[in-house]
């Protein structure tokens, strides 16, 4: 029951995801309907969902902030794919290295396959001779959350 159950706004709009229980309860509480579910398979009157929707809108502000940091955000933000041969991707390489004061923000990190990173090493993109696929840039919540 650790799954994860969509959450749309009421406009359709998705917010991301919640967890099985929560879900659940927001469908006792009258805040939320099925939108997908298993009919198969009920919670009450309810079907077993895997998609839910809020009865009423949310102004979700909150969604367009910038993104927090870290590994897993940016792994997904590149949709695990190395920043420099497009291959899958499976560590986080600094493109101003950490050696050399670069930190650990959006604009400094990309992913990268192992291959790559190790090839790379304590050089920047340019010194190393490979370019970058894409500009790394910072990501809001709503951009992480399409692209699960």
């Amino acid at each position: 029951m650790s799954t994860q159950v969509a959450l749309l706004n009421a406009s359709y709009e998705r917010l991301g995801s919640v967890p099985f229980k929560h879900a659940v309860r927001m469908l006792f509480r009258e805040v939320a309907i099925v939108e997908e579910g298993r009919a198969d398979r009920m919670i009450g009157p309810h079907p077993w969902p895997s998609v839910i929707r809020l009865v009423r809108y949310v102004a979700a502000k909150w969604l367009y902030r910038d993104a927090a940091w870290s590994r897993q955000n940016l792994l997904q933000r590149d949709r695990h794919k190395c920043a420099y041969c497009g291959g899958r991707a499976e560590t986080v390489d600094h493109v101003l290295p950490a050696s050399r004061g670069g930190l650990w923000e959006w604009i400094n990190t990309v992913a990268a396959c192992e291959r790559c990173n190790n090839r790379k090493g304590d050089r920047t993109p340019t010194e190393a001779g490979m370019p970058l696929r894409f500009s790394p840039y910072v990501p809001t919540r709503a951009q992480l959350a399409a692209l699960d």
